[in-house]
């Protein structure tokens, strides 16, 4: 059992840090534009990361969360996907809230680095 990809470095890299990470990088960005907390995009990354499982079970016999898969193996690769899908979806949307803040509140605000705002003196 290798600890963070499943069958290999290029299907981990491929299916869970290109395609599910682009949707991750949206999934932020929509949250942060609707002004939604960090709990409803752990909702939405989670169910991404149920996706993303079965993208790996189907196109490269990886485990998913159902029997006859090894359920602890598969709950193991399940919080891995969600660890690295919530760390790109968490930077899209605290830079687009950084944005926000600058653009819309630029009476109060500026921006300060691609992270952050600080309040005008």
């Amino acid at each position: 059992m290798n600890l963070i990809w499943e069958v290999s470095w290029a299907e981990f890299l491929f299916v869970t840090v290109i395609l599910a990470g682009s949707a991750a990088v949206m999934t932020g960005r929509a949250v942060a534009v609707t002004w939604g907390s960090w709990l409803t995009l752990a909702i939405y990354i989670a169910l991404l990361c149920l996706a993303t499982r079965f993208i790996h079970y189907a196109l490269f016999g990886g485990t998913f969360l159902l029997p006859p898969s090894d359920f602890p193996v598969a709950i193991y690769y399940y919080f891995i996907d969600f660890v690295v899908l919530m760390i790109i979806a968490g930077t899209a949307r605290q830079m687009t809230r950084a944005r926000q803040m600058g653009e819309q509140y630029s009476f109060l605000y500026d921006r300060s680095g691609p992270f952050g705002w600080r309040r005008k003196a």
